[in-house]
Parts: structure tokens; C-alpha cells; sequence
């Protein structure tokens, strides 16, 4: 349930018995949800390397409300970082792509309960972007009406125009240090081009780690598994010696 009683629907995919710790609370894409193959492969991929919580967002899949792309979302994603930590996971990082990674960005900015790391994947530095064909089509969907019927056709129940705009990610990257963060970007992503990135490792200020991917495309339908280990391995590492940092300051 989050914040404003819209209930959420979800899986918990547990990880093998030697990886208790370590919870991956993952956020999808526009248009994406929990059960949609390549999504499941990548949490099922996840789940090697810990305890993976993936919750699908409002107007998405099974969860009820709906969408307001990338705004209110930030709670929904606080409620599986929240369910997580009830489960008894002692370190939780959160993994965005796409839509899924601005909110990754604005909750770890934003929000009191901070995750242990953060990884955001495919993510816009700034709302409104139109210079791709691909996000011109989002904007159609969007604002037509008859793109918001078709949104509703790929699954999507989309709200209201924002009345008031929220803090875009680039906004408040800077505010997420000292939290790990790692970036990662597609040179090849037909959404949002790797500028975005770059730009938001230069406002994080020093305080992320940045990987442009050669030959990679756009958000959970272009990882392969090498890459998703490759970001596993970081979160748990980072945490790892995070945990270890913040034990030695309590001595």
C-alpha cells in the first residue's frame, strides 16, 4: 500500500539460501510491470545476488491508481524499500530503468528512508524531452486523447496533467550523496541519448559512478545478464563496505 492507500501489487523473488542481506527494490519502466518477460528476467537475474522486491507502479499491471509518470510514483517505490526492510533484508538498494530510475533518483533525493545504494539505468535527466521519435511518442500518448486510449490498450491508466511540476532528477542528484549511486547508460538508448547521463553525473557532484554502455539501447529490455551481475555486484560491494564504514564511525 502506499502512501495515499493505493494499493500496489508485486512479487518478492527470494534469493538462494547464501544470500540473505541484501534486498534489490527494482522499479520499471513506462508501460512496463512485473510480469512482462524481459522484466522478469532481469529481477529472476537480480535474484542471484540477493532478495529482489519489485512492486508494479500505480496504473501499472495489477496495482491499483493511476500512472502519473514519474511524480507520485516516488512513494510507491518507498513502500517496497519499506516492505523490504520488513521482510528483515538489512541492506536495500534501489534499481530504476527508465521511468522507473527518475523516481530511483528522486526517492533516494527526496525521501526520509533513504536506500543503502542506488542504480539508476536509462534515465532522463530532465521531464519534457522530445528529441527522440521514441519520446515523441510517449508525448502523444500523454497529451492526445487518443494516445491516452491507447495508453490504456498497453496496460497503462494514466492521471491527470501534473499541476504543479515536480523536481525533475537532475534537479536533485545532488542530494543523494553520500549514497552510492551508479548511472548507467545505453550509447545506443533511443529514449533518452547518453547526455543525460553524463549530465547527471556532473550535477551528482562527484558522488556516482558513471557507465556508458557501448551497443546497449533503452531500460530492462536491453540488459543482458552480464550486465545486470555487473550491477548487482557494484550495490553489494558499495553496501558492503558502506555498512563497513558506518560500523567503525560507531566505535
Amino acid at each position: 500500500m502506499s502512501h495515499d492507500a493505493v494499493r500496489l501489487h508485486g512479487v518478492h523473488v527470494r534469493s538462494t539460501p547464501s544470500v540473505t542481506d541484501l534486498a534489490f527494490v527494482v522499479g520499471h519502466g513506462f508501460t512496463n510491470h512485473v510480469r512482462k518477460p524481459f522484466v522478469s528476467r532481469v529481477l529472476h537475474r537480480f535474484a542471484r545476488h540477493g532478495g529482489v522486491v519489485a512492486l508494479d507502479f500505480r496504473g501499472h499491471g495489477r496495482s491499483g491508481g493511476r500512472s502519473t509518470v514519474g511524480g507520485d510514483e516516488i512513494h510507491d517505490l518507498a513502500a517496497g524499500v519499506s516492505l523490504a526492510r520488513e521482510l528483515g533484508y538489512q541492506r536495500v538498494v534501489t534499481v530504476g530503468f527508465s521511468m522507473g530510475a527518475s523516481v530511483a533518483l528522486r526517492h533516494a533525493g527526496l525521501h526520509d528512508d533513504r536506500p543503502d545504494a542506488v542504480a539508476a539505468v536509462s534515465a532522463p535527466s530532465r521531464w519534457w524531452v522530445r528529441d527522440t521519435v521514441a519520446m515523441r511518442r510517449v508525448h502523444w500518448l500523454l497529451e492526445q486523447p487518443h494516445g491516452r486510449l491507447a495508453a490504456r490498450a498497453l496496460g497503462v491508466r494514466l492521471g491527470p496533467p501534473w499541476r504543479t511540476t515536480p523536481e525533475s532528477p537532475l534537479e536533485v542528484v545532488h542530494r543523494i550523496t553520500p549514497t552510492p549511486l551508479l548511472i548507467v547508460h545505453g550509447e545506443q538508448d533511443h529514449y533518452f541519448g547518453p547526455a543525460h547521463a553524463v549530465a547527471l553525473h556532473r550535477a551528482a557532484g562527484g558522488g556516482a559512478e558513471l557507465w556508458l554502455e557501448p551497443g546497449v539501447r533503452h531500460a530492462e529490455s536491453s540488459m543482458t545478464p552480464a550486465l545486470v551481475d555487473r550491477i548487482a555486484t557494484w550495490l553489494d560491494e558499495r553496501t558492503s563496505l558502506h555498512d563497513t564504514d558506518r560500523t567503525k564511525g560507531r566505535r
